[in-house]
This record gives C-alpha cells, structure tokens and sequence, in this order.
C-alpha cells in the first residue's frame, strides 16, 4: 500500500473544500472497502477524506410523520441497536446485521456499502425495495438521488467530482407494507451472495396497493425489476400473483458465470428467491 495523507474535516463545507483542491482524493465512510482496496493496490489515493467527524453524516433521525434518515457514516452497529428503525424498518435493522462479522459492523455502514457500488451488495436491493432516496453534497449544492439510478457500473455511482454522500432518506411505510430480503450464499457466515432478492408489498383492501422487488449480483449494478413489481398491483395476493412476478424478474436478470455461481444457476436463484421473499411479505399482512 501506498502512503497517503488523511484529514477528517467536521462540516460539510469543510469536506467540500477538501475535496475541491485535491480531485483525486477518496472519501471514507466506513473504511470496510476502501482500506482493502489501497492495501490491495487496487486503488490509490494521495488523500483520503474521512467524513466521520461530520454531525450531518453521523446522526439516525426518525420522524414519525415523514421517515428515517441515516447518515453516511452511520456504522451498521448502530442500526440494528435502533429502537425506532427496529421497529418500524425491522428488514434494514436485519440487512444492516448480514454485512460482515460483528467487527466490521463496527464500521461499515450502508452509505460505505451504497457508495461502493458492488453488484453483490446485500443492503442495496433492500433500499431499492424500501424506495430509499440517496442525499449527495456537491460543489453545486445538494441533490437527491432514487437509490435504484445510484449505481451505474460495477465499482462506480453517480457521485462526479467534488462529491459525496451525506444521507440516505427512507419515507415511512404505509399501511400493510411490509418488505424483506433474501440470499443464497455458499457458507453460513460472511460471504458474498451468490443472488439476492430484496421485495416490499403493500397490501390494501386486499389487493396488492404497491409492490418492488430489486436483485443483487446478476447484473452489473444492483436491479430494478420495476415491472415485476407492477405486475401485481390491483391483484390479490396469490401463488400465481407471486409466481408471475417472479418469472418477470427472472426474466430482467443478467447474469454471469464465475467462481461462486454458473449464470444459469443464479437465473434459476432469481425465481426462487423472489417467490420466496414476497411470499413471505404477503404472508405477513
């Protein structure tokens, strides 16, 4: 690993002035990824900027008529110890407990985990699913981002120069929604998913109101299947509701062959896993 100089600035606009004068610096939410990645040599940096000394990007606030925000930097400790997220997002409190071991999620957070933009990311297809919005700081002022545009390649996001992630905003659920994630892994503990299903329903009168379902590591970037989900608004929520959405969001997946999983197989884990997750949120209502 090469060396590196480090600053933790303690404002926002401090961490963009940082980032203004030195162009290639990278940024540190959690430090789970990018610390391997410089000690791997597959990245190098003459500045890492550690954004956790920044109040904005360390807070957890939940507002009971609007939802949750949490900050970039927010380790995923934190999260499953949330009272209110345990309780009212209790599929992120268990996503934020399958990102490594308990000394990474010490660390890592879901603002690190998005920002990565790993296709296999167990956190993203949930926050799709969630209807997250990405909140990003900028020399041009703040924007806000639908997590499922967030990701556009393997290992890049839509962050350009000058900018970084300060909060990722959850709005609250409604009435009969429920939501849950899913994945195949070849070990029991800390491995990366083979597929992952991330899927919400929200069921109103007895009938499907609204419903989406994202997939992880059978694209390039973490998937919206939009039109799977479409497919079972208006619908009771049935076997063959589910089966049909399921096939659709088979269908979206592109998949490829490596080490952990031929792409057949992972297409085959698609259907399986998101009749599986929605059954389990229809079962729920």
């Amino acid at each position: 690993m090469r060396s590196f100089d480090y600053a933790a600035p303690v404002s926002l606009a401090e961490a963009l002035a940082l980032l203004a004068a030195h162009p290639t610096a990278r940024v540190l939410a959690g430090g789970t990824d990018l610390l391997v990645q410089l000690k791997s040599g597959r990245r190098e940096t003459p500045l890492v900027v550690d954004l956790k000394k920044i109040p904005e990007l360390k807070a957890i606030t939940f507002d009971a008529a609007e939802g949750l925000t949490i900050g970039a930097t927010v380790p995923c400790c934190q999260l499953t110890a949330h009272a209110d997220l345990r309780r009212v997002y209790p599929s992120l409190a268990e996503v934020a407990g399958l990102i490594g071991g308990t000394a990474v999620q010490g660390r890592a957070s879901l603002g690190g985990n998005l920002c990565n933009a790993a296709p296999s990311a167990d956190s993203v297809p949930l926050m799709i699913a969630l209807s997250a919005q990405a909140r990003v700081a900028g020399p041009q002022g703040l924007r806000t981002v639908a997590v499922e545009d967030f990701c556009v390649a393997p290992g890049k996001s839509i962050l350009g120069p000058g900018e970084f992630l300060v909060s990722i905003f959850f709005p609250l659920p409604a009435p009969g929604f429920h939501a849950h994630y899913l994945r195949f892994i070849p070990r029991n503990e800390m491995d990366i998913a083979v597929v992952g299903v991330g899927v919400s329903t929200t069921v109103q009168d007895g009938k499907i109101a609204a419903a989406r379902i994202a997939l992880a590591s059978v694209a390039p970037t973490p998937l919206f299947v939009k039109a799977a989900g479409d497919s079972l608004v208006g619908q009771a929520p049935t076997s063959e509701a589910i089966a049909g959405a399921a096939t659709l969001a088979q269908a979206a997946a592109k998949p490829i062959s490596d080490m952990r999983a031929p792409a057949d197989y992972r297409r085959h884990l698609c259907d399986v896993l998101t009749r599986r997750a929605l059954t389990a949120t229809l079962g729920a209502q």
